[in-house]
């Protein structure tokens, strides 16, 4: 995966949302929005939630999934009419940083231009990204979304209309590995790739 350019970030992001309350003890069923549910709402995690301009502190005292959601119970909610009152809270936290890790937060991801410098080493890629070599980089599209699967993670990247390319309008795939995509500058606001032959043709 790329090299680890960025400090770490201050601004919060949300992990989940009450969509209504379950059964009569006070259960919430929440819409997980973060990829470790299991860590986030892990029994004894103190949770920030808001609504409405509000703000409360939550500790959690059990949480199961449930057809696709989980079931949350927090120490400050003791029954169904308590947890009526929740409905539409938002749960929101720090991102987890680990200094070892050489990944990218999602958000920081989306948004950045694409920029194809075709079947190139990275030094060559270097090269003409930032020391004006030619043929210079060519901008592709942008960074939608980004998947993760046990195959490992990708970039969901909008192509341009104008790009000369089948894909151009349409949406192509990029793996998220160090030998297709060996830059990342958050600064600039772009990645640059190197993708094999055919990657960028298929929608």
């Amino acid at each position: 995966m790329p090299d680890n350019q960025h400090e770490q970030p201050t601004q919060e992001l949300q992990i989940g949302r009450v969509i209504k309350p379950h059964g009569v003890r006070g259960e919430l069923v929440v819409d997980a929005t973060t990829d470790d549910p299991a860590g986030r709402f892990a029994v004894g995690e103190v949770l920030t939630g808001r609504q409405r301009g509000k703000e409360v502190t939550l500790t959690v005292t059990s949480m199961r999934p449930h057809q696709g959601r989980l079931l949350v119970t927090v120490e400050e909610v003791a029954d169904r009419t308590a947890a009526e009152t929740m409905r539409g809270m938002r749960f929101f936290a720090q991102p987890v940083f680990d200094p070892e890790d050489d990944g990218y937060y999602d958000h920081e991801l989306v948004g950045l231009r694409v920029l194809d410098c075709g079947q190139v080493d990275e030094a060559t890629a270097n090269a003409r990204a930032y020391e004006g070599q030619e043929p210079e980089p060519v901008d592709i599209g942008e960074i939608t979304g980004v998947e993760h699967g046990p195959a490992g993670t990708l970039l969901q990247v909008a192509v341009d209309v104008d790009v000369d390319l089948p894909t151009a309008g349409g949406e192509v795939l990029i793996p998220f590995r160090h030998a297709i995509v060996p830059i990342v500058d958050l600064d600039n606001e772009a990645v640059v790739v190197t993708p094999p032959e055919g990657l960028l043709e298929l929608g």
